[in-house]
């Protein structure tokens, strides 16, 4: 498995079962960071793609990952060595419970992509159905515990299959967190919304909702799709 190469940095793929995909570049990409975050934290790091996205695009002093897979945690740490933002980047191994159990800093934006369900899941390769698979880490696992772990100001994002937008964003209030921004997915103009974006905070206010489109034909990108992955892709 050959090395993804971005323009300001190289994610080692090899060791884990999951690979660069496009939700991790569109959620990093996407994501407002114009709270100016001093510390973040991503949840699930896979190859520590998304930490690495935060890395580029803000002056954070602290940029911490979780993860909890074995291969996927010792490709992380290599893909942060690798990097030139190594003394901000650092990867815990450990669950996400077991983290909240022993941290007591809070983050001032936190990150995730986290496990879904895939209709062929049951088809893939143990790690990668387990990777992808939302019982092993629940919404309200996960929600529960950003909300510990988030800053009073903080923000925090999230990218899901659609279908399961209402159900987040419900479990999401039961936790204090609020949608600021939604944008929902589709791969071309005339296809089914496939992924949400969703920001939330702890401030109550309007959201802030648009739609967009990845393709206007087979490797042909909308502009807005080129706009947040530009700073990233080479060919872009």
């Amino acid at each position: 498995m050959k090395p993804f190469h971005f323009k300001q940095f190289s994610i080692q793929q090899d060791k884990t079962a999951m690979k660069v995909g496009t939700d991790g570049v569109l959620l990093g990409g996407w994501s407002n960071l114009d709270i100016n975050p001093n510390s973040i934290l991503d949840i699930g790091a896979g190859t520590g793609l998304i930490a690495l996205m935060m890395a580029q695009r803000s002056n954070a002093e602290i940029i911490d990952a979780i993860e909890l897979n074995d291969e996927a945690y010792e490709q992380t740490v290599e893909n942060f060595e690798n990097s030139d933002w190594g003394d901000r980047l650092f990867c815990y191994h450990a669950s996400l419970q077991e983290f909240v159990d022993e941290m007591e800093d809070k983050y001032d934006f936190i990150i995730s992509n986290p496990p879904f369900y895939t209709s062929t899941y049951k088809d893939l390769p143990k790690e990668r159905a387990m990777a992808r698979h939302s019982e092993s880490l629940t919404y309200t696992d996960l929600l529960e515990s950003v909300s510990k772990l988030l800053s009073s100001k903080g923000n925090c994002a999230f990218i899901i299959p659609f279908e399961e937008e209402e159900n987040f964003i419900k479990i999401a209030k039961e936790k204090k967190l609020y949608p600021n921004r939604i944008t929902r997915v589709k791969g071309a103009e005339n296809t089914a919304v496939k992924r949400s974006l969703l920001q939330f905070s702890f401030i109550k206010r309007e959201a802030i909702s648009n739609e967009l489109t990845l393709e206007l034909s087979r490797h042909n990108y909308t502009s807005e799709y080129k706009i947040l992955v530009q700073d990233f892709y080479l060919k872009l």
